[in-house]
């Protein structure tokens, strides 16, 4: 019985340090039912899913019918660091983004409204040009962002 135990011992003591400290991912704003998490912390990286910008007040609210694609950007960037800052993370701690636009011809006010609202240094950064969007959005965000 002793052998066993000491084995047992010995065996624990040699693979301690190629243990990994187990974190469980956290997801931010989970709805059951939805199919996806808004974002998800993993370690110290925090995956922003596509994020769209309807509007945020008045009659229209969570509506996108008639909204221009300036306007779309900027809610977009807020739903964005609204789930960014819930994380515990800083607009500043984003590395990478992907947006999607449906038409290229907003590329230009889209990124006056992105260079305004994105902190200093940019993200890297792609934008791609689709077919469409869910509920006919002009504009979807994802982010990636990595804690210092």
């Amino acid at each position: 019985m002793t052998k066993h135990v000491t084995r047992a011992a010995l065996a624990l003591l040699l693979a301690a340090p190629f243990a990994v400290h187990a974190q469980a991912n956290k997801a931010i704003d989970f709805n059951p039912q939805m199919p996806f998490s808004d974002a998800v912390v993993a370690g110290k990286t925090l995956y922003v899913a596509g994020q769209q910008g309807p509007a945020t007040s008045g009659p229209t609210k969570g509506k996108l019918d008639g909204l221009a694609i300036e306007e779309q950007t900027a809610n977009t960037i807020a739903a964005i660091q609204r789930l960014v800052e819930k994380a515990g993370f800083k607009m500043s701690d984003l590395v990478n983004v992907t947006v999607y636009i449906t038409d290229l011809n907003d590329v230009p006010r889209m990124n006056e409204v992105y260079k305004k609202l994105m902190p200093n240094p940019k993200p890297a950064r792609a934008t791609v040009k689709v077919a469409g969007l869910i509920g006919d959005a002009k504009i979807e965000i994802s982010a990636i962002a990595v804690k210092q």
